[in-house]
């Protein structure tokens, strides 16, 4: 069911039940198979395998050597027909390997809108990714991994399995995260610790100044005051009524997950 539009190398092997859109462009080599749907203007590179019950959207780049919506790797898989859904407008470049989810969980691996994907990325199934996110070079998350808006993984950064990733938390070259990672904040380190909150890149999205400095006293009420963690999430809470900035953070420590870094 090509769209009789699409433009498609004739090395090529496009299964002819796969769906794709007007403007889609398939390089040589690549292969797409049964169960796929590429929505219009999105460009396939060479040598690349798109496979499994797998939906991508619209406007994207996807380069050579990427492998999508393959089998998870995970030992509990026995062929259920999981999904990969990819949104609009994002970049996936070389060699990256996204999975397909289990019955475990939800059964479907995400990835949102205008994400930036660099070479080498693994997102493993069931991982949950939001939208404008960057993942430097070799960034790796394992199974059922969540990372919000505007966040971004240094290269090498590798990420346990369950864990949480806050909006526009940013991660040190090489981090390795093993617990919940709260919103605005930066880390670094195997394994990561806090090193301040992410000021230049929420300067860069409109937060304001009042905003910023809430969220550095936040950071001090959790990481620098002394308090436990109850305690320190009843004042942020507090706060964010005033701020409603804050919030996002409040509601992110008032979910129980691995524990956050600290």
């Amino acid at each position: 069911m090509a769209s009789t539009m699409a433009e498609i190398h004739p090395t090529a092997l496009v299964h002819p039940l796969a769906k794709l859109g007007d403007g889609v462009v398939v390089g040589a080599y690549s292969i797409i198979g049964e169960h796929v749907e590429i929505g219009a203007a999105t460009r396939i590179g060479p040598h690349a395998v798109i496979t499994g019950h797998t939906r991508i959207g619209r406007g994207n780049r996807i380069f050579q050597f990427v492998s999508l919506g393959e089998e998870p790797q995970d030992k509990k898989y026995a062929g259920e027909p999981t999904r990969l859904e990819i949104g609009d407008n994002n970049v996936i470049r070389e060699f990256c390997t996204f999975n397909t989810g289990t019955i475990q969980d939800a059964g479907v691996t995400r990835l949102g809108n205008d994400n930036w994907i660099m070479a080498y990325v693994h997102i493993a199934h069931d991982c949950d990714i939001g939208d404008h996110t960057i993942f430097a070079n070799n960034a790796s998350l394992a199974g059922h991994v969540s990372v919000r808006d505007y966040a971004i993984l240094g290269g090498f950064t590798g990420v346990h399995q369950f864990c949480r990733i806050g909006a526009h938390v940013i991660t040190g070259i090489a981090s390795v995260i093993r617990q919940d990672v709260p919103p605005f904040f930066t880390v670094a380190g195997s394994p990561a610790a806090p090193h301040g909150i992410n000021s230049e890149g929420l300067k860069r999205r409109g937060y304001s100044v009042e905003a910023i400095s809430a969220i550095k006293r936040a950071y001090k009420t959790l990481y620098k005051s002394g308090l436990g963690l109850s305690e320190a999430q009843s004042v942020i809470a507090s706060e964010a009524v005033q701020t409603p900035e804050l919030q996002t953070l409040a509601d992110f420590l008032a979910v129980t997950g691995r524990g956050i870094i600290r």
